[in-house]
């Protein structure tokens, strides 16, 4: 049995740890280095699992094991100077963008309709082709500016937002035009996560519960009747409860990420490891790159994965809560529904529990159409952190302190003062000798 006194111990450790733990998130830029911590760490972790599960594939197609991680290497270069733009763009900038970015991703998007531009892959013809083997899908885009419109929108009806008519118009109309786009192309997937976008800014404006659930049920009845106008989709929404009893068909791909996690244990079969990789699973460096974590790391690495995203999720959330500015608050809680709501779609699809609907997984998937508008959000996410109580300040003082240490250490700093004991003042009185 413990005695007392170390069960004291135990208590006023457990005090100190929390004491340490609140002042940590007190702090101004907690934010700011949680969004920036966790998305470097979910893209590295994306680009090493890029290399790993796609090796195979990329020997098969390109003769080198490595083209389809250079190629994602090269957006990542792309993607990362954009973010630090983003990160330092005034928000009456970015506002005077949203409606913009809207129309011009909405363009894009009709663009693939028209024939010698739209590529078509997989059944769906949602892609422009830039050249040089590169490709664009314009959908991705729309998810970012449909969440910086919206914000926008009803951070100008704020007053207003008591009246459904304003939470709904024009809210409502443009974000189904944007969506029916996204249907004619084929693409499902894209679709129920701009619908679970819209969804969500509804709800973060405070939609009462009613409409907020009126629209969720309007927007699941089209989902299921769009996905029964179509044989495939019909297989894929009936199939997942019992992939194995299509095994051979449309339970393929799912059966094998089973397979994929149940292999990894509890420590996987470690980083390059994998066997389903080697063709057995379809798609497992874009939408099927979380069973190939499971498989090489394990259920903890699949642990880590959904912890990385739960604190991006917690630090966007502060973000939102902390800062003064509406539209910023609204932009900020936007994204988090946006990125955190497309990886539980994913996981959740992995995981068997959702249909498969063709959804990467945010900034660990391959695919640059993807990762360049993520990669601009949480950049502004971090220029959002920055309008935190402190956080400006706590950030320029920070910088500041940063470039005299380093002029110090190169030499440019002022020189230490010799100390008093070593040289006394020269109006000191002499001491008596006697």
């Amino acid at each position: 049995m413990a005695t007392a006194s170390e069960t004291q111990l135990r208590e006023a450790g457990t005090d100190g740890f929390m004491a340490s733990l609140k002042r940590a998130l007190d702090k101004p830029l907690m934010s700011y280095h949680l969004v920036l911590g966790v998305s470097a760490l979910l893209l590295a972790l994306g680009l090493l699992m890029v290399l790993s599960s796609s090796s195979v594939l990329s020997l098969r197609l390109y003769d080198s094991s490595y083209a389809i991680f250079v190629r994602q290497a090269v957006w990542v270069v792309l993607g990362v100077p954009l973010a630090w733009v983003a990160s330092r763009l005034p928000l009456r900038l970015v506002r005077l963008f949203t409606w913009p970015a809207l129309l011009v991703s909405l363009g894009l998007i009709l663009a693939t309709y028209l024939p010698g531009v739209g590529v078509e892959v997989n059944g769906n013809r949602n892609w422009l082709s830039l050249g040089g083997g590169f490709q664009l899908q314009p959908s991705e885009l729309a998810k970012l500016a449909l969440v910086l419109w919206c914000a926008d929108v009803y951070a100008r009806k704020t007053k207003l937002l008591a009246y459904w008519r304003h939470l709904f118009i024009p809210v409502l109309p443009v974000s189904v035009l944007v969506v029916a786009a996204v249907v004619g192309q084929g693409d499902l997937g894209t679709a129920l996560v701009l619908l679970a976008i819209v969804l969500g800014m509804l709800w973060v404006v405070g939609a009462p519960a009613r409409l907020f659930i009126g629209a969720s049920l309007v927007a699941a009845v089209a989902a299921f009747a769009l996905a029964a106008t179509d044989d495939e989709r019909k297989a894929r929404l009936t199939g997942f409860v019992d992939p194995m009893a299509d095994f051979g068909d449309g339970g393929w791909q799912a059966s094998h990420g089973f397979f994929a996690l149940a292999t990894g244990g509890w420590w996987g079969s470690g980083i390059g490891a994998s066997s389903q990789k080697w063709g057995a699973l379809p798609e497992a460096h874009t939408d099927y790159i979380f069973a190939i974590i499971g498989e090489e790391f394990g259920l903890f690495g699949t642990l880590v994965v959904l912890g990385l995203f739960v604190t991006l999720a917690y630090a966007g959330i502060r973000i939102a809560s902390r800062t003064p500015d509406i539209f910023a608050r609204f932009a900020a809680a936007g994204v988090v529904v946006w990125l955190l709501g497309q990886a539980v779609i994913n996981i959740g699809m992995v995981l068997g529990l959702l249909p498969v609907i063709g959804i990467p997984l945010p900034l660990i998937s391959y695919g640059g159409s993807g990762l360049l508008p993520t990669l601009v959000s949480l950049g502004l996410l971090l220029a959002i952190a920055r309008t935190e109580p402190g956080a400006a300040e706590a950030l320029r003082l920070r910088r500041s302190v940063g470039a005299r240490r380093l002029f110090a250490s190169l030499g440019f700093g002022s020189q230490p003062t010799q100390s008093r004991a070593a040289a006394p003042p020269a109006h000191a009185a002499p001491q008596d000798s006697r």
